[in-house]
This record gives C-alpha cells, sequence and structure tokens, in this order.
C-alpha cells in the first residue's frame, strides 16, 4: 500500500474523491514601521460629514399572485434597495455675513423597493420547491428640524444683479439697449444618503382561507419596515491633528 492511500476497517485502500494541490506558505517576518510625529498641526480637511442619521417606518400591504398556485409557504427572504435620499432645504440661518447658510430645516425624500424571494410547495406530493421573486415599492418623506441635525447642511446662494442706464443725450428717458449684468453663481456639496440597515417585521397569509392541503394562488403582505439611513455631505473641516510620517531604516543612504 503506497503512503497516500488509507484503509478502512476491511483493509481496503481509499483514495481521496477530490484530490487538489495546495501549496505551503513561507512564513514572513514583520515589525511595526518607526514614525516621527509632528504635533499642533491644524489641517482644513474636506471630508464627508453626517448631517443625520434617522430610522424611517415604511407601511406596505401588497397581494403577491402565486403561479403556480402554493399550499405551503416554506421561506420569505428580504432586501431592500434604495433608488433615492434626497434632502430638500425649507428653512436656513445665514452664516455670519455671508452668502452661505445653515439649513435648520428640510424634508428628506426616500424611495426604494423591497425586494422579497419567497420559496412555496405546491401541491405536488414529491414536487420541487418553487421560487416567486416580488419587488414592493415604497416612496415618502420625512421632516427634518433643527434638533434633528448632528450638523447643519450648508448651501450657497446664487444671485443676479442688473444696472440700467438713462439716455446721455437727454438724460429723462432710459437707454433699453444697454444693461450692465452681475451673475454670482455658488456651486454647492449635493446630500446623499448612506443606507445602513433595515429591520422587517412581516404577516403573510392567503387572503382566502384554505384547508391544510388547499391550494391558494395569492399571498397578502402586511410588512412594517425600520429603514436606517445616514445623510451626508462633503464639507471642509479643520481640525487638531498630529502629523504622522514613517521613518524608514537609512542603512547607508544619505552617507
Amino acid at each position: 500500500m503506497s503512503n497516500s492511500q488509507f484503509c478502512n476497517k476491511n483493509k481496503q485502500p481509499i483514495s481521496p474523491a477530490c484530490p487538489v494541490e495546495a501549496n505551503t506558505q513561507s512564513h514572513f517576518s514583520d515589525e511595526a514601521t518607526p514614525v516621527v510625529t509632528t504635533p499642533g498641526l491644524t489641517p482644513i480637511l474636506k471630508v464627508p460629514v453626517v448631517l443625520a442619521e434617522r430610522t424611517i417606518q415604511v407601511v406596505l400591504e401588497a397581494d403577491i399572485p402565486l403561479d403556480p398556485a402554493a399550499t405551503e409557504i416554506k421561506r420569505v427572504t428580504k432586501n431592500v434597495f434604495l433608488e433615492q435620499v434626497k434632502l430638500v432645504p425649507v428653512r436656513f440661518a445665514r452664516i455670519d455675513d455671508t452668502d452661505f447658510f445653515r439649513v435648520t430645516r428640510a424634508k428628506l425624500f426616500v424611495s426604494g423597493f423591497i425586494r422579497k424571494d419567497i420559496e412555496y410547495a405546491s401541491n405536488a406530493c414529491n414536487g420541487a420547491l418553487l421560487d416567486r421573486i416580488a419587488d414592493l415599492p415604497f416612496s415618502g418623506f420625512a421632516e427634518l428640524l433643527e434638533g434633528d441635525f448632528l450638523t447643519f447642511p450648508i448651501i450657497g446662494i446664487s444671485e443676479n444683479s442688473k444696472a440700467l442706464f438713462l439716455n446721455e443725450k437727454n438724460d429723462l428717458t432710459p437707454r433699453l439697449d444697454k444693461y450692465f449684468f452681475q451673475n454670482l453663481v455658488k456651486y454647492n456639496e449635493q446630500p446623499y444618503g448612506e443606507l445602513i440597515g433595515a429591520n422587517f417585521y412581516e404577516l403573510d397569509f392567503s387572503p382566502t382561507h384554505v384547508s391544510p392541503e388547499g391550494e391558494f394562488s395569492s399571498l397578502r403582505e402586511k410588512i412594517v419596515m425600520d429603514l436606517t439611513v445616514k445623510v451626508l455631505q462633503v464639507q471642509q473641516m479643520q481640525v487638531a491633528a498630529t502629523g504622522i510620517t514613517p521613518a524608514f531604516p537609512e542603512g547607508t543612504v544619505g552617507y
């Protein structure tokens, strides 16, 4: 018997069913890289800032057709997909004497769909499990008040101005062919959403009463979903920081 074979109780050689090639990995040594610190820095960073993190309750009811008909629901899995998270400001507070404003109240529009995967059995004695995928759309908004913001969104207002002129000859009538224009345009960072999680509470049942072996071709869904989203905006922030610079061993370089 070769060394690559095994024996059972009857002394019959047993070979591996699905042999594969494997390589033994070498061990590499590692150590912490020394660093040089520079304390007392106050850099200005442009980073995503969390404006709000909210849990929104979505309530849905739907009838999902089943074809072929079902006799028993085996398993239901769910996922949520967001198609829109948009912040619409409605109240503002001016930042000092600038043309920039903090948003102190807003509507948060959220839309998307719940994707349900329903596994069920038919009336066949030895039938395979059937699968039905359904997308349940939802759309709505939440009210964000001043106390709901972790950091206020910032928005800059664009402005237009126009100057008119008198007629140079009589100073009594305006010139309709001469204007001075100024356009001040501010481009703002768009607040955006991030999906954090969803908690589903669900009741599924046939809308018509059926016997234990009876068939039903429709499934009624009553779903309560607690949807947690994060709203962010890229802003400039000045922070207190310590600079970190790696210090590599020099060896003979530099000598």
